[in-house]
């Protein structure tokens, strides 16, 4: 038996598994990359996971944009028509542009004032299909906050007669008390578009057969002494200086009257056939005595709501006295 583990330990020491078969530098790249296996099988990318946090991201920004994009545009005739207000300021306009594109413009009745109701002509400017089976509704409102429906919804369903669109709605409003008023108009609750009117207390003697009568032909003239008017009729001095929507002193000069004591001024606007109030201190003024060569004269301060041609009604004690035409551009 002992002769026989001698022989087995003789084999076994001539085997692979006699020495040192490792070296303490093999042993540690062995373990160094045994480590690096371990930190790699730990840390193996799932690329599905990637994939998914990357789709989910996507839809994400996608969905964000088109909200907002979305958003924008279902209101986007609310902040044009905000656009165009805060770019007017109260400004007296008969129309409603955006993007420089016309949409439409009112002409109200001339005799306009507040406190009963006139007609108002409105001219829409798109095509038939832009209006068809939407609810109009109008909002007149002032400066100092007040606003009344002047207009309740109402369904349009056929296009003006004689047009091919609503080149001709017409329609009768009321406002209750003069001074400028926005009056916006509504497509479904959106709002479409404002204009900006006068709206005064015309004085009763003044008719409407005296504005369809104005010759605008009848061109103001410098009569000298700085008075642009009718020759051996009326004048103004101070006519040709700065006076949109700024403050100017007027004189008025009249001839072949005698005694007068009050002139009412009334200013017609050609383009939007509008009444307004041109004097700040109210309709009428009294009148002095001889000035320049006039029988009868006053000063006043006037104010021009908007540029263009201007046909300024002349009432002497309440009957109409003359009719100046001015081109008023400054």
């Amino acid at each position: 038996m002992e002769k026989e583990l001698s022989n087995l330990r003789k084999a076994m020491n001539s085997s692979t598994h006699k020495g040192v078969h490792f070296t303490e530098i093999q042993k540690k790249k062995i373990r160094a990359s045994l480590h690096q296996q371990e930190i790699n099988g730990s840390r193996k990318p799932n690329l599905s996971i990637y994939f998914i946090t990357a789709l989910a991201a996507s839809l994400f920004v996608i969905l964000f944009y088109t909200d907002l994009l979305a958003n924008l545009s279902s209101h986007e005739g609310v902040k044009q028509g905000t656009k165009q207000t805060l770019e007017s300021e109260w400004k007296v306009r008969n129309e409603y542009a955006r993007k420089g594109q016309v949409l439409f413009s009112v002409s109200p009745d001339p005799n306009l004032t507040a406190g009963k109701p006139f007609g108002y002509m409105f001219s829409f400017k798109e095509p038939f299909v832009a209006y068809k089976g939407k609810e109009i509704e109008i909002y007149a409102h002032k400066e100092t906050g007040e606003r009344i429906n002047v207009l309740p919804p109402k369904k349009i369903t056929e296009p003006s007669p004689g047009y091919s669109s609503l080149g001709r709605f017409t329609t009768s409003l009321m406002v209750p008390e003069s001074g400028l008023w926005k009056y916006e108009v509504f497509l479904d609750k959106k709002l479409y578009g404002d204009v900006v009117l006068s709206v005064g207390d015309v004085p009763n003697f003044v008719k409407t057969m005296d504005f369809e009568m104005i010759d605008w032909n009848r061109k103001a003239v410098n009569l000298g002494n700085n008075i642009i008017g009718n020759e051996n009729k009326s004048g103004v001095i101070g006519a040709d200086m700065p006076s949109i929507n700024s403050n100017q002193k007027w004189m008025w000069h009249l001839w072949g009257t005698e005694n007068p004591t009050q002139l009412t001024v009334v200013g017609f606007h050609r383009e939007t056939e509008t009444v307004h109030q041109i004097l700040t201190t109210g309709w009428s003024i009294g009148l002095g005595g001889e000035n320049n060569g006039a029988d009868a004269h006053t000063p006043s301060s006037v104010n021009i709501p908007t540029a263009g041609e201007w046909a300024i009604l002349l009432y002497v004690d309440e009957k109409l006295f003359d009719v100046l035409i001015y081109n008023i551009h400054h």
